[in-house]
């Protein structure tokens, strides 16, 4: 929010007033960025299967892809925090998906696709970043809830439509197929972002640097100073088992399906990304309003209790209708994360202008927790079987839930403790 001062000199605050255009164009980018991505994850593991792939060659891939996503978050937050123009950041960010997926689609070899899923990785580790930041820049603290309902809603949707038309075209012709309709979306992903105009993103308000600095370049970032923000560690720790949990569950379920041979593998994979995404689209603008009038803890606590239940139910049996059923806790755990974990960040650091390099801390602390989950979960289920996999999945779900519930304070402005 910018600060101005009235004509008897009393200062009074203006409210973020971004154009149309702007707030329809991050619209566009979060659709089609979330179709893009959508080629990667389950679907590299289900197409590295049908390539013959180990499931130790695949989890190390992906392993890669993770570690290199972690690295890029704290350089690129800090450097969100410190650059202008957030727009660039992002377009750079679409090229290198393009540029990823083709390499995967042309080149299927090892060390191309590893190479390819590091730079899918990197591009991960900076622009869902760049995109919030943009959010933040464009609307304040005040209606970023809400924007947030809207980013995801959007995101998801792009998923779905994405992933349905991707699911098809891997049915009647091949998962090779898949990346080359995602290196496409990053077309109309560029077409949406020049909609977003410069003028609208208040570089202040992008990293919740105080109204009262200043003009001037907003004071060097420091890791050290997140160490005195408390819940901020707590929160990356509770998201840190979240996913060590939550990433290698659908991957491994893809697996499973490839190696058995099921006929109809990619239409199932299909449906478990589509499922919890359509529910997602319904429930993200409920979820922001609600984040405001409730609070951040309940809405969390709801979406942690959900993993466990689905990583039993997915250990428990094979029938994809079931784990089909089963990918709504998906989308109530997605819903949850995906719009309060940027909101939790900026409430914490209000008036810090650390936002984006507290937003790379988290992501950092969530990618190391999404790595270790493809590596463990692929050993223990290459060992012992996908039903250990999924138990052991269960087991470390619930540790996050507790965590969550025993030290997770409420970090709502209006009522969260001073020691935040």
């Amino acid at each position: 929010m910018v600060i101005a001062a009235d004509s008897a000199g009393v200062a009074t605050a203006i409210a973020p007033s971004p154009s149309v255009a702007s707030l329809r164009g991050l619209d566009g980018v979060n659709l089609f960025l979330a179709g893009a991505l959508s080629g990667f994850g389950p679907y590299v593991a289900a197409y590295l299967a049908e390539q013959k792939w180990t499931q130790q060659s695949i989890g190390f891939a992906l392993t890669a892809g993770g570690f290199a996503g972690l690295v890029s978050q704290l350089p690129g937050g800090a450097l969100l925090d410190a650059i202008r123009s957030k727009r660039i950041v992002v377009a750079l960010g679409a090229g290198m998906v393009a540029a990823g997926a083709l390499i995967i689609e042309v080149w299927p070899s090892f060390p191309l696709v590893l190479a390819a899923l590091v730079l899918q990785g990197i591009t991960g580790g900076f622009l869902g970043l760049a995109i919030t930041a943009i959010s933040l820049g464009l609307v304040g603290n005040a209606a970023l809830a809400e924007r947030l309902g809207r980013n995801q809603r959007f995101a998801s949707a792009g998923g779905v439509l994405a992933t349905g038309f991707m699911g098809s075209i891997a049915y009647f012709l091949s998962y090779r197929a898949i990346f080359i309709v995602a290196a496409a979306l990053v077309l109309p992903l560029l077409l949406a972002l020049s909609r977003v105009q410069p003028s609208d993103i208040h570089f202040g308000r992008a990293s919740c640097i105080p109204d009262h600095q200043g003009p001037g370049p907003p004071p060097r970032a420091q890791l050290r100073s997140l160490w005195k923000i408390s819940g901020l560690l707590i929160f990356a720790g509770c998201v840190f088992l979240f996913q060590m949990a939550n990433a290698s569950m659908l991957p491994l379920a893809g697996e499973a399906f490839a190696y058995n041979e099921e006929p109809l593998s990619s239409l199932i994979v299909t449906a478990l990304i589509v499922v919890p995404q359509i529910l997602v689209a319904t429930m993200a603008p409920w979820a922001g309003r609600r984040a405001d009038t409730w609070g951040r803890r309940p809405l969390l606590l709801v979406g942690f209790t959900a993993l466990p239940i689905r990583a039993l139910v997915f250990a428990w049996t094979t029938n994809p209708t079931i784990l089909i059923v089963a990918q709504l806790l998906d989308g109530v755990s997605g819903t949850m994360l995906g719009v309060l974990t940027a909101l939790i960040v900026a409430d914490l650091t209000a008036g810090t202008g650390r936002f984006n390099l507290a937003q790379g801390f988290v992501g950092t602390i969530s990618g190391i927790g999404a790595s270790l989950s493809t590596t463990l979960s692929g050993l223990v289920a290459g060992n012992l079987g996908r039903a250990a996999g999924f138990l052991g999945i269960a087991a470390v779900a619930l540790a996050a839930l507790f965590l969550l519930w025993s030290l997770m304070p409420e970090t709502h402005p209006s009522n969260r403790s001073e020691h935040l």
